[in-house]
């Protein structure tokens, strides 16, 4: 079994099973032992967080645990498998969010606050990128999507906070050509800015996820509860933004969002809430039923009740849906995709890669990295597996926070984080 570099290791925790892929050894944590924090971390090792492993709320106290953000120390790299090969694609962008391939091969970057998207066309001779900007005087832009599907899409979309708007697009377009069409306007700014959008598989519906504009519901003078109302969810439109829908509800702030291609299904990469200890609450990665309720913000993980919301709801215990993949509690879940390509080992095709931005509401540091969610023809195991890690320093400071990730045509990953705006390309070499 390989070894493992962490300062306190592995075996601190409960071990819970051994088992071999692709020539690898893996061992899995479940139970409290799958909680952990960053010092367990490290490409290979799998956890499965189950409702019953969640302890009760208060368990402990709260923390305000910030990370401190440094450039990457000397010799820092994201670690990953043994066989795989991480190469830095560009570095300096501002605040580099949301990726996506376009049909062309070009990566789409949204860049949040300084409120553009941008264009990265790798150099074929191992050269400098070509950078340039897509479209700008954007408002916190996060989102990006092609349509229709396809090779020859017409349209490149972006989800603003406040709005959904479109530009004219064909394929290898550097730059916009024209002003933006706004689609669908009036989203609700504030609280949880991040809005993703994506089409179902055969190009019919756009979805876009809206998130809370608070915590946990509460009430607040300058923003009240019913500032919320129309929020927490993801929406359903045409193409066009017409024919507005709740798609589904009760999901804090779905950051992500995937379409799987094996089965069109929607899935979901949630952050759920804080302030209620270290280890609650898990937030998750599911494939999202249409009507499906979620739970915020008066449940959380199926019926489980938040006790700042005791008796507000009781009718809706019942119709909680538990979400398919529970997370360690405050990783800040972003961007997910699946991977459908043929440049990794097999074992891979058809899994989930979703970035963890990191906590701050953990005294115990948890997230920044990359996770393998695993699936097992095209179902959800309940299982996930770190693939990218090394992005933490210490118990105070990180160098890297993972935002999005996409696959790239040659089936490498793409991996963005906004710590000191990178952009990293994950291949499979055979050893």
């Amino acid at each position: 079994m390989r070894s493992f570099a962490s300062p306190i290791g592995i075996w601190s925790a409960v071990l819970v099973g051994i088992a071999a892929t692709a020539g690898q050894s893996f061992v899995v944590f479940t139970g409290t032992a799958a909680y952990g924090d960053w010092h367990s971390d490290a490409p290979g090792v799998r956890r499965k967080i189950t409702p019953a492993d969640m302890p009760p709320p208060y368990a402990t106290a709260s923390a305000n645990n910030g990370p401190s953000v440094v450039a990457g120390p000397p010799g820092a790299w994201p670690k990953a498998p043994p066989g795989f090969v991480v190469e830095l694609v560009v570095s300096g962008l501002d605040n580099p969010r949301l990726i996506r391939v376009s049909p062309s091969g070009d990566l789409f970057v949204a860049e949040s606050r300084p409120g553009r998207v941008r264009v990265v066309r790798p150099s074929q001779g191992g050269g400098k990128p070509d950078i340039r900007t897509f479209a700008e005087d954007l408002y916190q832009p996060f989102g990006i999507a092609f349509w229709p599907p396809g090779p020859n899409p017409s349209y490149v979309y972006v989800a603003n906070t406040d709005s959904v708007v479109r530009f004219p697009y064909r394929s290898g377009d550097l730059q916009s050509g024209a002003p933006p069409e706004t689609i669908v306007k009036g989203l609700p700014r504030g609280g949880h800015s991040t809005r993703d959008v994506v089409f179902s598989a055969d190009g019919a519906r756009m979805f876009v996820s809206v998130g809370s504009g608070s915590n946990a519901g509460e009430r607040r003078i300058y923003a009240p509860w019913q500032s919320d109302e129309g929020r927490a969810l993801v929406l359903a439109f045409t193409p066009e933004g017409n024919n507005k829908q709740l798609y589904a509800t009760g999901l804090r702030n779905c950051v992500g969002m995937a379409v799987q291609p094996a089965t069109g299904e929607l899935w979901c990469s949630v952050n759920e809430r804080d302030g209620l200890g270290d280890d609650l609450v898990p937030d998750f990665v599911t494939r999202v039923r249409e009507a499906a309720f979620y739970g915020w913000p008066w449940f959380y993980i199926g019926g489980n009740e938040d006790p700042r919301r005791v008796g507000e709801e009781p009718t809706l215990r019942q119709r909680v849906s538990v979400p398919d993949v529970l997370l360690q509690p405050h990783s800040a879940s972003m961007e997910l995709t699946f991977y459908n390509s043929g440049q990794f080992p097999a074992e891979y095709r058809g899994d989930i890669f979703a970035a963890f931005h990191g906590s701050w509401n953990r005294s115990r540091r948890t997230g920044y990295k990359v996770v393998r969610v695993l699936l097992k023809n095209g179902q959800p195991t309940g299982e996930y597996e770190d693939f990218l890690t090394g992005f933490v320093v210490n118990d105070s400071t990180v160098w890297a926070r993972p935002v999005g990730v996409a696959v790239a045509q040659d089936g490498s990953l793409l991996v963005s984080e906004d710590g000191n705006g990178s952009i990293w390309r994950v291949t499979y070499r055979d050893r």
